[in-house]
């Protein structure tokens, strides 16, 4: 999901002018979902390529997600995975996701992506229960704030050593550096990242992409 954190649309511009040109369909599926009321859920194209970047770096192959909505982010995903590569996505939106499926399709990355409709920590307990754990390189959490812990343990026991989690919002438009905001997705937030910190099973790392983006690597 973009925040505001300020950046000036000339610095954005000028980025997205000297960056590699967007993969057609997710251009047009990035255009499609900004006309859509809840838009701004959407990640950036910036975002997606430097998802794409990182799963090749780590030479990922198996990856999650969490929060898929129109499916921006798994097909960024999809497309930097090598040909055997799959996403397990998990969303509860047959609304949304029937938008992702469509472009997943067109983007011919429809048999790298494994769509899940139930609530993610039904299948991310299932995945874990038979046996899964350790055997995923990537995740990426995008979805409900106040389960973010939730996921990212179980993200943590199903990534394999030097595996990595992304986890989207954690700077809130700025609203988890102002302790008079007590709503509960801010304090969801304030909290996951003050834990986060403190876990000594990851190297973390937090970065003013779009609307905070935290890195973290499993030791």
């Amino acid at each position: 999901m973009a925040g505001d954190l300020s950046i000036p649309d000339a610095i954005i511009d000028y980025v997205r002018a000297v960056s590699p040109p967007e993969h057609p369909v997710l251009r047009r599926l990035h255009e499609e979902t900004s006309r859509h009321p809840r838009g701004t859920m959407q990640i950036s194209p910036e975002h997606g390529q430097f998802m794409a970047f990182l799963v090749q770096l780590i030479r990922a192959e198996r990856t999650i997600e969490i929060g898929v909505f129109t499916g921006y982010s798994a097909m960024a995903v999809a497309l930097a995975l090598p040909e055997a590569g799959r996403v397990v996505a998990c969303d509860i939106s047959e609304e949304y996701t029937s938008v992702a499926r469509r472009y997943w399709k067109d983007a011919g990355v429809e048999k790298k992506i494994d769509l899940r409709l139930k609530p993610a920590l039904e299948t991310l307990q299932a995945m874990i229960a038979s046996g899964e754990r350790g055997r995923y390189d990537f995740a990426f959490i995008d979805a409900d704030k106040p389960n973010y812990w939730n996921y990212y343990e179980c993200c943590l026991e199903l990534l394999r050593r030097g595996g990595v989690i992304m986890v989207d919002n954690t700077l809130w438009s700025g609203r988890v550096a102002d302790p008079s905001d007590q709503t509960e997705d801010t304090v969801a937030l304030r909290g996951f990242n003050e834990r986060l910190r403190d876990d000594s099973r990851v190297t973390v790392s937090m970065l003013t992409l779009d609307d905070g983006v935290t890195l973290a690597l499993k030791r």
